[in-house]
């Protein structure tokens, strides 16, 4: 554990959904790409430092679909798993190609040890790990590992709602929530590929290390700065 407080250090777990959308084009979004590291770019120029998660996006669920068309019910939860943590790492290296001069030379993959070193750089990049959780449980474990207060998941929705919003007219955005109560709301069970604004299993982690995770729309660059400089933003809070 590196017990100095990092300043001016966040933790950007960016979805798979917002540079890679399982939409019916199926590409990476290389325009994103260009205005996400111009954004980055901007910031590491203020002093600001990040790890930078990656998400495994269409390549993850592509590779899912099709293990299961070939495999069958012979497929294992954790195949499923180890189809998306890849994903996540090759992701991963797409973006520190984009960050290669500023970014640390090696990719994050392995969250039970702690790389002093990799605090000495303004870009950190990271994949996912291991079996059972997703990539925002990594993040979670990069917060606490590197003694960060915040995690940003930049996904492809502005706020967090009390019930699916695509299926209920009446769904209510939430501004604050506790973690308890987000728990309520995506149970603590992790099965792969599951569509949740946060991982269940890493809600129950954030909970458990008195994180704060602010969830918001990872194409609004302006109000992604908003938050970083700790200014009213619009987005879900949650302690």
């Amino acid at each position: 554990m590196i017990l100095t407080k990092l300043k001016n250090t966040f933790v950007l777990s960016v979805g798979g959904s917002v540079f890679a959308p399982n939409d019916q084009d199926n590409r990476i979004d290389i325009q994103y790409l260009h205005d996400f590291e111009a954004f980055i770019r901007k910031q590491i120029a203020k002093k600001r430092r990040f790890f930078i998660v990656c998400g495994g996006g269409y390549t993850a669920r592509q590779y899912r679909d099709a293990a299961k068309q070939a495999a069958g019910r012979n497929l294992t939860d954790e195949d499923l798993d180890w189809l998306g943590i890849h994903a996540t790492r090759l992701n991963a290296h797409l973006f520190r190609t984009i960050f290669r001069d500023v970014a640390y030379p090696w990719i994050l993959k392995h969250f039970d040890m702690v790389d002093k070193n990799a605090v000495n750089s303004p870009v950190v990049i990271c994949g996912g790990w291991k079996p059972g959780w997703s990539t925002d449980y990594d993040a979670a474990l990069i917060a606490h590992d590197y003694n960060i207060h915040t995690v940003v998941n930049l996904s492809n929705i502005d706020q967090v709602y009390d019930k699916d919003p695509n299926k209920f007219k009446d769904a209510q955005p939430i501004k604050k929530i506790h973690w308890k109560d987000l728990i309520a709301l995506v149970g603590s069970k992790w099965t792969p590929g599951l569509n949740s604004p946060f991982d269940p299993i890493a809600c129950c982690l954030a909970k458990k290390i008195g994180l704060k995770v602010i969830i918001a729309n990872g194409h609004n660059f302006a109000n992604l700065e908003k938050i970083l400089e700790g200014k009213p933003f619009t987005g879900t809070e949650i302690e």
